[in-house]
């Protein structure tokens, strides 16, 4: 196995998510200067990721695209990033050489909760996404078959919270986009 040498005036943080992930294949972040590494997504995961993709995509307003596997920074912090199942921002961020997208070009990200690593995606990123000012971060839990859309972040908390039944459309007008989640898998 063959390392890179990672990119000059890199933290030493940033140096060890980068080389970690390509040692191991896992997803590393940086959340609050913790170097977290999340596996592949199992199936039922990233079906629902694909099916959030497929509905999100077409629908958007031509200044907006969905991108997965993209990461995005806290501002003013380039060394703490998250990378979202799934984001929506400015489509001008797939013709950057950037890896980090400017979270105020951000509209909205979307996790599903992982089936081991939960309280990550229901806790932790909640206030993380609301610091980063972004405008909406919907979470699909596929344990329960549920939703949660948080919404207006101010001072590190989202002040709108919705919370909803798979079968039950989300409604996004912020995007103009509603998304149907009767198709949403659950996990065994």
């Amino acid at each position: 196995m063959t390392l890179t040498i990672p990119e000059l005036g890199m933290s030493r943080l940033r140096k060890a998510a980068e080389a970690a992930e390509e040692a191991t294949g896992l997803r590393a972040e940086i959340i609050r200067g913790v170097l977290m590494m999340s596996p592949t997504p199992r199936g039922k995961h990233a079906g629902i990721i694909n099916e959030l993709f497929r509905q999100l995509d077409p629908a958007l307003p031509d200044h907006l695209e969905s991108y997965q596997v993209a990461s995005v920074s806290l501002p003013d912090d380039k060394d703490d990033y998250a990378t979202p199942d799934l984001l929506v921002c400015d489509a001008g961020f797939g013709e950057s050489d950037e890896w980090l997208a400017d979270p105020g070009d951000v509209e909205l990200v979307c996790e599903v909760v992982s089936k081991g690593n939960s309280s990550k995606d229901t806790t932790e990123m909640v206030g993380w996404y609301a610091d980063a000012g972004i405008p909406a971060y919907l979470l699909v839990d596929p344990r329960d078959g549920t939703w949660t859309l948080y919404t207006v972040p101010r001072e590190g908390a989202y002040q709108g919270v919705l919370h909803g039944l798979y079968g039950e459309d989300i409604e996004l007008p912020a995007l103009g986009v509603k998304i149907s989640t009767g198709g949403f898998t659950r996990y065994a």
